[in-house]
């Protein structure tokens, strides 16, 4: 069965109580755009904050989430594990990183999450991810000896995370699994980078890990990694780097790698072979302070330039420089153009056509989390167009 939801992490809240406030004002609104006609169950992609999931483990507050789950048709399939703390109304970019892979904090704060995702999974799902960072961001790191050391202490980080839903799994019978998510400028920013960490650092790092705590042979080892480390294939973010959705399933089918849920999302896409300065000019509006915007152009002769965000981008512009930018901006779904701009739902229904003919994970997660800060121009009623993207991509899947 595939599990379609959208993520929370539009809905503002650090403190559970704030949260759960926009979830109950909001998600029914959702539900209802989305299925007017039908009381079908909406699954949630749910967004905690640290401060939230502290205050969500105790037991009258999950009893409570658990029964407004159930009177309103909605259940938790997922969980989005990359933000920490504040994701809305603040200065976020590089800081969406943190605390990293190289703390303890976000060690504790993802096993908590998947404690809470193990008691909120309804009655006859076993299995559900958290998604999360991929690792650190790479330019906190000046020295590349200083990069491999934060890769090492993450990577083991991670595994005493898997061996915390190894255990889950032996108590609950629910197969858990840590969803990393490349992204632009992350340590891991896409498939290659991912393969080759969990094939050269990850892998042999669990080989002696388990075989010291759990006395594993190296096939049990791969096999438990395979069940609980996956990949967050987060469809901007590997258009933004202009890779073929073929070619990352490919990649991972050859290394047994599973995917663990799809982030539905859409990037914008700028043609400069034409209209040069009227782009340039519409892209101004999408740079605003809350979010990083990476952008990766195309150069003319070959290669690619990459940016760290829109304003570098912007700041650097020459005609004739670039064929194409792709800008990690999420923009809605059912938009293709944004009057002289593009997106890339085109790698969308590329990707929605490859699952619906070969599935390659149960797990959909419509993130779109920049509403709020579109241009004025492409603004639009929040939980009506929530409900719009869900529907759209039903559509895909349904043709």
């Amino acid at each position: 069965m595939t599990h379609l939801g959208y993520c929370t992490n539009i809905h503002p809240g650090e403190g559970w109580a704030e949260h759960f406030q926009n979830l109950k004002t909001s998600v029914p609104a959702v539900k209802a755009a989305f299925r007017p006609d039908a009381p079908l169950g909406l699954g949630l992609g749910l967004r905690l904050a640290n401060e939230a999931s502290i205050a969500l483990a105790k037991p009258d507050a999950l009893h409570e989430l658990k029964t407004w789950l159930a009177e309103n048709d909605l259940y938790v399939f997922t969980m989005n594990g990359f933000p920490y703390g504040g994701f809305h109304g603040v200065r976020v970019k590089d800081q969406v990183h943190a605390p990293d892979w190289t703390t303890t904090d976000r060690r504790d704060y993802t096993i908590r999450l998947f404690r809470l995702l193990a008691d909120l999974l309804p009655d006859g799902l076993n299995a559900g991810g958290v998604s999360t960072s991929p690792l650190s961001y790479r330019f906190w790191w000046k020295t590349p000896e200083a990069q491999a050391d934060a890769v090492q202490t993450a990577t083991r980080h991670i595994l005493e995370v898997v061996d915390d839903l190894i255990a889950l799994r032996e108590t609950t019978g629910k197969t858990l699994h840590l969803d990393v998510e490349p992204e632009p400028d992350g340590i891991l920013e896409n498939s290659p980078e991912f393969i080759g960490w969990y094939e050269t650092v990850l892998q042999p790092a669990a080989n002696q890990f388990f075989a010291e705590k759990r006395h594993f042979s190296q096939t049990e080892t791969r096999e438990r990694l395979r069940d609980h480390v996956r990949l967050c294939y987060d469809v901007c973010h590997f258009a933004v780097g202009y890779e073929q959705p073929a070619d990352v399933l490919a990649a991972l089918d050859r290394t047994g790698i599973r995917v663990g849920k799809i982030q539905v999302s859409s990037a914008l896409k700028v043609d400069l072979t034409r209209d040069f300065s009227e782009k340039l000019t519409a892209l101004a509006p999408f740079d605003e302070p809350t979010y990083l915007h990476q952008v990766v152009a195309r150069r003319a002769g070959g290669g690619f330039d990459r940016y760290p965000d829109l304003p570098e981008a912007l700041a650097a512009a020459q005609p004739g420089q670039h064929t194409e930018w792709r800008v990690h901006f999420h923009v809605p779904l059912f938009q293709e153009t944004y009057g002289v701009l593009n997106s890339t739902q085109d790698a969308v229904r590329e990707v929605l056509r490859l699952q619906r003919e070969n599935p390659f994970t149960s797990q959909l997660e419509v993130e779109t989390y920049t509403w709020g800060v579109l241009p004025p121009g492409a603004q639009a009623p929040l939980n009506e167009s929530i409900g719009r993207e869900l529907a759209w991509v039903e559509e895909q899947l349904n043709q």
